[in-house]
Formats: structure tokens, C-alpha cells, sequence
């Protein structure tokens, strides 16, 4: 018996769920109310940038359209 136990290796696929858990226990979540004003700022730079890359794009077309004719 004792021979058996030394030999048996363990679960790969085991001690990496476990472990996951293990890892996921030891995170300092947000609340509710935080992560509702993170997402929110998230969607506010969101929508700053694409309104920024649509100015560039569009300069860059109006550019290239002088230079080009």
C-alpha cells in the first residue's frame, strides 16, 4: 500500500483547477458600485477615443485628398 501511494502522481488537470481556485480566492474583487464606475469609465474613454481617431482619420483623408487632387 505504501508502495502504491508513492508511486501515484497526481492530476494535472487537477492541481491546476485547484490551484486556480486557490489563486481566484485570494483576489481583492470590487464591489458591485466600483466595478459598475469602472465600466463606466472604460465606455466614456471608449467613446473620447474613437471620437479623437475619427478626427484624425478624417484630417488624414481631407490631407491626402488636397495632395492627391
Amino acid at each position: 500500500m505504501v508502495e502504491k501511494a508513492k508511486g501515484k502522481k497526481s492530476n494535472p488537470i487537477q492541481a491546476y483547477f485547484r490551484e486556480t481556485i486557490g489563486e481566484l480566492r485570494k483576489v481583492s474583487w470590487p464591489t458591485g458600485r466600483e466595478a459598475l464606475q469602472l465600466t463606466g469609465l472604460v465606455i466614456l474613454v471608449m467613446i473620447i477615443v474613437g471620437i479623437l481617431l475619427g478626427f484624425a482619420d478624417g484630417a488624414a483623408r481631407g490631407l491626402l485628398g488636397l495632395l492627391l487632387g
